[in-house]
């Protein structure tokens, strides 16, 4: 059934589709248009970052920036939901046209900007969602704020966001917002996540138990400055790592239509360069500490080999838009239940 629908979404501009799908998805919740999608109701819980996950597999953030389509989402099967990314104001993010598709890749381009309604809107979102599941909150900085004043965006959403979800994700690594990815370098990372770490024990003060905070990394290092920001990562008292955002690669596209497109790649062209990531990430910081895999996922073997390569759970983005529900089922068929083959 997916499939057809999808046939159709896709004679539309990407945007409009995605708007469309999510609406009658929320508004289908109520007739049980998820369980005639084929999504998952298979139960094989994780137990990470002090939570108990449902199933291994998450939707990533930017499906649902906003938080409009949490309970529909969620009835789909995925074992947590990550929403934004969101700022402390409202921003419009790019011009249109910024998504691209290329299908014959089962991949995307976007350029979207952090376009969202605000942390405001989101909080209110959560308060009102009823799915009883693992909610993650996305944030990001300001598109005009500078780089160097980026922490008070972030610890902003962060108190914000803090009471009524059950993790945050610090993104500071989608290509669309200039100049974002320099709080990857050492110096500037080992600040701001001093910053976030401080205003995570102060609200877990406030509040009933420690929210864990997790850094939302990018694809594109050579391996000495990954290897560099990992070690200030692992030394930070952070609490997780989501690995990988997409890629300003086009090699893997070259010849493609959209493959200049300016924005990140997501998609099936993703996933080598972000399991090598991955792989790099679980070597450094050892065995035990809290990776979700995110990159190039479209199938179940996709899912395994995340896990195989040092995955505590994983996140699907464009290979859901390209197979629907029926991809959450076959990814949680995969994971072998057995913890990470930490050799790979």
């Amino acid at each position: 059934m997916y499939q057809w629908l999808r046939n159709g979404l896709f004679l539309l501009p990407p945007e409009t589709a995605h708007d469309l799908a999510l609406n009658a998805l929320s508004a289908g919740r109520f007739i049980g248009l998820p369980r005639l999608l084929g999504g998952c109701s298979e139960s094989k819980p994780v137990e990470l970052l002090g939570l108990r996950f449902p199933n291994p597999v998450g939707l990533a953030a930017g499906l649902d920036k906003n938080g409009d389509h949490i309970d529909a989402l969620g009835a789909l099967g995925f074992g947590f939901i990550e929403v934004g990314t969101v700022t402390p104001r409202p921003q419009p993010g790019n011009p249109k046209p910024r998504m691209f598709r290329l299908p014959e890749y089962q991949a995307l381009i976007n350029r979207l900007g952090f376009n969202n309604k605000g942390v405001d809107h989101l909080v209110e979102r959560l308060k009102e969602t009823r799915y009883s599941g693992i909610i993650g909150a996305n944030i990001g900085k300001q598109k005009e704020t500078p780089v160097d004043q980026a922490a008070g965006d972030y610890t902003a959403c962060l108190t914000k966001v803090y009471p009524y979800c059950n993790y945050v994700t610090v993104n500071i690594s989608s290509p669309n917002t200039a100049n974002l990815r320099e709080l990857q370098d050492t110096g500037p990372l080992r600040e701001l996540l001093a910053e976030l770490t401080a205003e995570r024990d102060r609200l877990a003060g406030q509040h009933d138990g420690q929210r864990p905070v997790l850094i939302k990394i990018a694809p594109d290092w050579d391996e000495q400055a990954l290897d560099a920001s990992l070690k200030v990562i692992g030394e930070s008292g952070i609490d997780g790592l989501i690995a990988t955002n997409t890629t300003l690669e086009r090699a893997s596209v070259n010849g493609h239509v959209h493959a200049n497109e300016v924005g990140g790649l997501s998609g099936a062209p993703l996933k080598p360069r972000a399991d090598k990531v991955l792989r790099q990430a679980r070597r450094v910081l050892g065995p035990d500490f809290p990776i979700i895999g995110l990159g190039g996922i479209t199938n179940g073997q996709d899912a395994a080999d995340k896990q195989r390569a040092g995955a505590s759970l994983v996140q699907l983005y464009t290979g859901f838009i390209y197979r629907g529900p029926a991809l959450i089922a076959e990814c949680v068929r995969a994971w072998n239940g057995h913890g990470t083959d930490r050799r790979a």
